[in-house]
């Protein structure tokens, strides 16, 4: 159906809108990408270097079986809601995506460094995953560890494709600490440009929270966004034992996101992953690596049945999802796109999005011949040659 005021019919769409609708900082924030955003322009282009194969006279019945299992959670398609940091795009942040999601039936991941609490969000979504980064010192890992789990999550993700690249050929966004008086002056020109971006703050109550309370010690206050993102900077990157040692630390599903070669692949299930996502940040980790579709196969080849595969960047489409399926992935993270929605049209916007990629994952189906995405094989899609990017595995090195 075409767009109307209440409806977008592409997620492009909705980006357009959320650029219509948001101060600068704020909308630089949903699409940056590090340096030349060499990586993050790749992984939108690699979906569309890949072909699809349609067959016709299948004589498919209506009603084809989209749904999968993600981390113990089944969920109604192959899409889960990426977790991201302060979504100062809407008041409503995390619990309106997390509601969308619950509503279209899917799991929703979220941020150590969300806008809102866990419980709050849980509430909103029972088949949530709480994403953590290895920060601080143990016993401060173990905290975070505690409160993930007494909130309700249903798995972890640690996040690990992360270099803290910030020179951007674009420009970085700015991102204050917290939204006081001074910073609202200093902003005020571009927030009024914007006016229905300010009507809506204000009729939730304020400006922006930008503390980040999942990452506040216990009984004290929610830090600001840079004094737990300075926490996280600092801390040295963990071994591979490191991560052992906080997979026995949590007794639930436990997701490595950050994968890009097949030796970490290995060196993820050794640890004790149940799940991997072949992840490079959206774009925002070292700049030109691999889109993450053209290193999904040989990861997928490296692991076989050992660890769920999910692919996360890139992914704008229900034919993207598709793609990606039948490549391997039991499933995708999207990140972008959900913000996107927000920022268009609230809680709406987000359902808006998951509907598209909803519809878009059954009409390419239905294209394809297949009545379940359990039907999909890589021979529905066509592989360009040298597509495919197999890093040669270094033996040993994942022990």
């Amino acid at each position: 159906m075409a767009s109307t005021k209440a409806w977008f019919e592409s997620v492009a769409e909705a980006r357009r809108r959320a650029r219509k609708r948001l101060p600068s900082s704020v909308y630089g924030a949903l699409v940056a990408g590090a340096e030349a955003s060499t990586t993050l322009a790749g992984n939108v282009a690699a979906f569309e270097r890949l072909g699809l194969v349609p067959r016709i006279a299948t004589g498919l019945g209506a009603g084809r079986d989209l749904a999968t299992t993600v981390m113990g959670q089944e969920i109604a398609f192959p899409v889960i809601v990426s977790p991201t940091g302060v979504q100062a795009v809407h008041p409503d942040g995390e619990v309106a995506v997390a509601r969308a999601a619950a509503a279209a039936g899917i799991a929703a991941g979220l941020s150590s460094f969300a806008s809102k609490p866990l419980d709050a969000v849980v509430a909103a979504n029972p088949a949530t995953f709480f994403q953590a980064y290895w920060m601080g010192s143990r016993d401060r890992i173990v905290q975070i560890l505690e409160h993930a789990r007494a909130g309700g999550a249903k798995g972890l993700i640690l996040t690990l494709d992360w270099t803290f690249g910030h020179r951007r050929d674009d420009g970085s966004p700015e991102i204050p600490q917290r939204i006081d008086l001074r910073t609202a002056v200093r902003m005020a020109p571009q927030a009024l440009r914007r006016p229905r971006w300010v009507r809506t703050w204000a009729r939730a109550g304020g400006l922006p929270d930008l503390t980040v309370p999942n990452m506040a010690a216990p009984g004290g206050p929610a830090p600001g966004f840079f004094d737990a993102y300075g926490e996280w900077m600092t801390t040295p990157p963990p071994t591979w034992d490191d991560i052992a040692w906080m997979r026995r630390q949590w007794d639930g599903p436990f997701m490595v996101k950050g994968v890009a070669h097949p030796d970490d692949a290995r060196a993820a299930v050794h640890a004790g992953a149940t799940a991997i996502s072949v992840s490079n940040h959206g774009g925002n980790n070292v700049d030109t690596t691999p889109a993450t579709i053209r290193l999904l196969p040989g990861i997928v080849d490296a692991v076989g049945d050992e660890v769920e595969v999910l692919l996360d960047g890139g992914v704008r489409r229900g034919s993207d999802v598709v793609k990606a399926v039948a490549l391997g992935a039991r499933a995708v993270l999207v990140g972008r796109a959900p913000l996107w929605g927000l920022a268009a049209g609230g809680e709406a916007g987000v359902a808006n999005v998951l509907e598209i990629l909803r519809a878009g994952i059954d009409e390419t189906l239905v294209g394809l011949g297949r009545a379940s995405i359990g039907d999909l094989r890589r021979d529905d899609v066509v592989v360009p040659p040298g597509f495919v990017h197999g890093a040669t595995a270094v033996v040993g090195s994942a022990a």
